[in-house]
Parts: structure tokens; C-alpha cells; sequence
């Protein structure tokens, strides 16, 4: 088994079974009493506060177009989330229905993380990248830019050194990975291009971007091409200061195990300590490890998938992909298609395109390009955009069931993949049930190195280090992206602990009405709670609240920080 040197052996995760952590041992004395808040707030009242939430949550810019992270505006605005807080533990939620209570812990989290990323995570002094994703986005405008564009473009343009000066302000406490991401971002690209516009042979990362708008202003525009410059030459000193000071940047990647507990269980409502997360995401790697290997057995004399030899027969693919999982959908009975989700796959739209790079496909090109049903179940139909669809008929401007959970949404992303096999899509393509168990075995190794790395038991490092080995096909690039913490933690660990919960609330709902569970219903009624947590939606579907009357007793992260 792989064990990174110098850190945490990977069999001390599996000692202790009974073992309790301070959040098991919180839990354990939390009182019978612990219940939602009996104020005199209104639901409508909370509602008007979390609507007033949402909007001082954007950071407003100041008249030069620059956010303030200076200290004296990170002070205000940590006494703004505390009396925000306090308000709304002034509601009467203890007389409300189970769905409007749902509602309040929803806004709680929601409130709780900004909390957090005030206090713990501090993006803005210890992140560079927090500053260069923004900058990085400007070089990718359409040249020329005309009218509204045009002026927007040219104030984005200058203030771009401001931006760099602030930055270099704020960044007093530095994380060694985040540091060497930021450079990695500047000045490479790794052929993953999240967000990225389409280049057969992309610009070498946001000072490369840069380079690219300078030629296509001096061609097609040569007005911007003094703003253009200066903005350039900001993100080179940028790179420069980051670079010339990479050794003093040495505070640690992750949150710790105490915080990322706390966010977990306080923001996330997963019901689980980080050490329970990992046991989980540990039996099921060796899960589908195993069925991947079965499956491979048992199809040993089956033709293997070849890639395809160009972008038309990729996109045959795609459109037969398509086809075949609306017609399981349909003959299958899994879930309701309204009218108003596009029917053309191009419509919709799609992660992977299809690009030939010299050294060959990525991880999820490897997968996408054999088969494309892994992701497009996951991220097209029934995945994330279907999901964006029927949120924004189902749920519409309601202030708090849109807003997205990542455990929800990827937990039903993950779901999808591999529910599909029991369910009946892959009967007759044996070979495609390998790559769904390929993408299982990733999400699993995922969980793992996000947990280790915002533990800091690994570096960012020693975690590729894992995924190369745990994954097959996996590649560096690949693993350089996910390996980033963002400022709210435990995106990598959403994928299969959302899955977990998502197989619980299936199992639960359906020995719950026994003969009169509907699949079908059960998705469609799933679909029409929003983008809530997924243990608060169990509650409202199941009314068991197991989970939820311990989440009424919290402690706030302040608090947490001082013991």
C-alpha cells in the first residue's frame, strides 16, 4: 500500500475502530434539550435577513473598482457576520414546519461559512491564487470589444495593478502549496483549462493569456494596447514577487483536523468526523478497486474500447451517449424530463471536447473519449446541467433552496454514475461499466488526499503522489488541479460522502414506504427540494431527524478556534 514518507501511515486509519475524536466526544455531551430557537422572528423575517446576507456577502468593490481584504475591512466585516448570526438565532423556528426549519439551518450554514472563511481560511492573505483567478479571467475577453464591452474590458484592464499592489499587501500569511500553485498558474498550463477558451495549443498559463491579448489588441485593437501592457507587465511582477519569495511562504495548506471537523458537520451537515470520512472513502476505493478487477475478469476476451480517431466520431458518440440514457430514462422509469430541458445534447452542452494533444489524453479524456456516458450522466442528463435546469423551474428566486451544496450536487452527480449499472443502462456494454468503476475509484482516491491534504498530513506533492498510483490514467496535470483547497474546504471529499448519503436516503425513503416507493417519485420529489444539504433534505422527505436534532446545538467557529 502507498504511504507518503514522513507523514501519517496509511494503517493508523484503520486502528480504533471505536475510537472518538472531539467532535464524536462534542456530540456525545450534547444535551436532550438541544433544539431550533423559540424567538419572536418571523419566517418571513428570516427570510428579509438572508436576503440582506446574500448581498453584503459579495464583497462590494470601492470607487477604484478594488475589493478592500485590508485589515480594517476584514474586522468590519467580521462584526457584520456576527450580528447577522445573532439575528437570526432571534426566530421562532421552533414553532415552524419541518420544511421551513430545514430552511433556517440551510441559511445557518450558509451564514456559519462565511464565518469560517473569515476566520480560518483567509483566501486573501494566504491564498495568491484567490488574486490571480480573477486577473487570469480578464485576458480571455474577445477582441475588439466594442461599446459596453469595450468599457468594461478597459476598466477590468486597469485595475489590474491595483489589484497585484493589494495583493502583495494582504499576503502576510502565505501556504507553501497555494504559493507554488499561484506560480504554476502564472506561468504554465497543464492542459486542463478549467474555463479556459478553447486553443489547440494553449497559452502557457495567465502571463501566456496575457501575451495572447497584447497581440490581438496590437492586431485588432490597438487602443487598449497601453492598458493591455500595463496589466501584463503587473502579472509578471506578480509571478517576479511570488518567485523571489517562495521560501518565506511556509504556513501550512490545510485547515487542520479540528476546523475541517467543524466544517463538515457545521456547514456542510455531513454527519461524520474527518476520520470517518476517511474510512468510508477507504472501503469504498477498495470497493470498486475490487469491481473493477471483476469486471475486468469477467470481460477479458471482450474487445477493449479504442479512443476515436477524430473529433466527428467523438461526437457520434456523444449523440448516441445521449439518446441511450434519455431512452433508460424513459423506459427505465428513473426520473421525470420536463419539457424545458433541451433536447439536442449540443444544447445542453458537455464537460470533455475533443482535443489531440501531443502527449496524449488526460484522465477524463482517456474515460470521455472510449465512452462518454460517465460524465454526461454525471454533468449533462440527469447531472448537473439537467439539475440547473429544473432548479430554476422547480425552486426559481427562492433566497435559499438555489443556492448549491456541494455534497448535494456532486453527491447526485457520482450517484447517477454508478446507480445506472444495478439499474440497468450498462446490461449489454460491459465494458463501459469498467470506465464507470474507474471514475468511482477516483472519486474515492479524491476524498482521501483532500482529507489528508487539508489535515496536513500530506503535502500537495505526496497526494499526486497517491492519485498517480491509486488511479488509473490518471495524470499530473489532472492531479495538480484537484489538488487545489479552496477557500471553503472538502470540495474533493463531497463527491463520494455525497454518494454515501445519497445511497442512504435512497435506502431509507424506500424501506420507509416499502410497496409504495416509486422511483421515479422519489427522484422527481428529490429534484423539487433545491439545493439543499442532503442530510436536511432526508429529514424533509423522511422526517427522521436523527441527524438534525444534533445540528440544532452548535458551537461557532470563534469559539471552536479558542479551545
Amino acid at each position: 500500500m502507498h504511504k507518503p514518507a514522513g507523514r501519517r501511515r496509511m494503517a493508523d486509519l484503520w486502528t480504533c475502530w471505536g475510537a472518538t475524536t472531539w467532535l464524536a466526544l462534542a456530540l456525545a455531551g450534547t444535551p436532550a434539550s438541544a433544539g431550533p430557537p423559540d424567538g419572536d422572528g418571523t419566517y418571513e423575517d428570516m427570510i428579509e435577513l438572508f436576503e440582506e446576507f446574500l448581498e453584503w456577502r459579495d464583497l462590494e468593490p470601492d470607487a477604484e473598482g478594488i475589493a478592500d481584504y485590508g485589515p480594517a475591512a476584514i474586522d468590519r466585516r467580521r462584526e457584520e457576520i456576527d450580528r447577522f448570526q445573532r439575528q437570526l438565532e432571534t426566530m421562532g423556528v421552533a414553532g415552524w414546519d419541518r420544511a421551513k426549519q430545514v430552511e433556517y439551518l440551510t441559511a445557518r450554514s450558509h451564514m456559519d461559512r462565511a464565518e469560517f472563511i473569515l476566520h480560518v481560511t483567509k483566501p486573501w492573505q494566504r491564498d495568491p491564487v484567490f488574486y490571480v483567478l480573477p486577473i487570469q479571467r480578464i485576458a480571455f475577453a474577445d477582441i475588439p470589444a466594442k461599446g459596453e464591452a469595450r468599457d468594461r474590458l478597459l476598466s477590468q484592464l486597469r485595475i489590474v495593478p491595483e489589484t497585484i499592489a493589494a495583493a502583495r499587501s494582504n499576503l502576510t500569511d502565505v501556504a507553501a502549496d497555494f504559493a507554488a500553485r499561484a506560480i504554476y498558474t502564472l506561468s504554465q498550463s497543464d492542459g486542463v483549462g478549467l474555463g479556459h477558451p478553447y486553443r489547440d495549443e494553449p497559452p502557457a498559463g495567465t502571463m501566456g493569456w496575457y501575451d495572447d491579448l497584447l497581440e490581438r489588441v496590437k492586431r485588432d485593437q490597438p487602443d487598449l494596447v497601453d492598458d493591455v501592457g500595463a496589466a501584463r507587465q503587473a502579472v509578471r511582477d506578480f509571478h517576479a514577487w511570488l518567485v523571489d519569495n517562495q521560501e518565506s511562504f511556509t504556513s501550512p495548506n490545510g485547515v487542520g483536523e479540528k476546523m475541517l471537523d467543524w466544517f463538515v458537520w457545521h456547514v456542510e451537515y455531513l454527519p461524520y468526523t474527518s476520520e470517518e470520512m476517511l474510512r468510508l472513502a477507504h472501503r469504498e476505493l477498495q470497493r470498486t478497486r475490487s469491481f473493477l478487477y471483476l469486471e475486468q475478469h469477467s470481460n477479458r476476451d471482450l474487445p477493449e474500447i479504442e479512443l476515436p480517431r477524430s473529433r466527428e466520431e467523438y461526437q457520434e458518440r456523444l449523440a448516441a451517449v445521449d439518446r441511450r440514457i434519455k431512452d433508460w430514462i424513459d423506459e427505465q422509469e428513473i426520473i421525470t424530463i420536463p419539457d424545458y430541458v433541451p433536447s439536442d445534447w449540443r444544447e445542453m452542452g458537455y464537460n470533455v471536447p475533443f482535443i489531440e494533444r501531443p502527449q496524449g489524453p488526460n484522465f477524463w479524456e482517456h474515460v470521455q473519449f472510449r465512452d462518454p456516458s460517465p460524465d454526461h450522466l454525471h454533468a449533462v442528463i440527469p447531472g448537473h446541467r439537467f439539475d440547473g435546469h429544473l432548479e430554476q423551474h422547480l425552486v426559481g428566486d427562492h433566497p435559499i433552496r438555489k443556492i448549491g451544496f456541494g455534497p448535494r450536487r456532486e453527491g447526485w452527480g457520482v450517484y447517477l454514475e454508478e446507480m445506472a449499472i444495478p439499474a440497468g443502462l450498462f446490461d449489454d456494454q460491459p465494458r463501459v461499466r469498467e470506465l464507470i468503476y474507474v471514475f468511482s475509484l477516483w472519486r474515492a482516491a479524491r476524498t482521501i488526499g483532500d482529507i489528508h491534504n487539508q489535515r496536513n498530513d500530506w503535502t500537495v506533492a505526496e497526494t499526486h503522489e497517491y492519485w498517480l498510483d491509486a488511479v488509473p490514467w490518471m495524470d499530473l496535470g489532472v492531479a495538480n488541479n484537484y489538488s487545489y483547497l479552496r477557500a471553503s474546504p472538502g470540495h474533493g471529499l463531497q463527491y463520494t460522502i455525497g454518494a454515501v448519503e445519497m445511497y442512504r436516503l435512497l435506502s431509507d425513503r424506500q424501506h420507509q414506504l416499502g410497496e409504495d416507493f416509486v422511483l421515479k417519485d422519489f427522484h422527481d420529489d428529490f429534484m423539487r427540494k433545491g439545493r439543499l444539504p442532503l442530510s436536511l433534505i432526508r429529514y424533509e422527505m423522511t422526517g427522521f431527524n436523527d441527524d438534525v436534532s444534533r445540528f440544532w446545538d452548535r458551537e461557532r467557529v470563534a469559539d471552536a478556534m479558542k479551545r
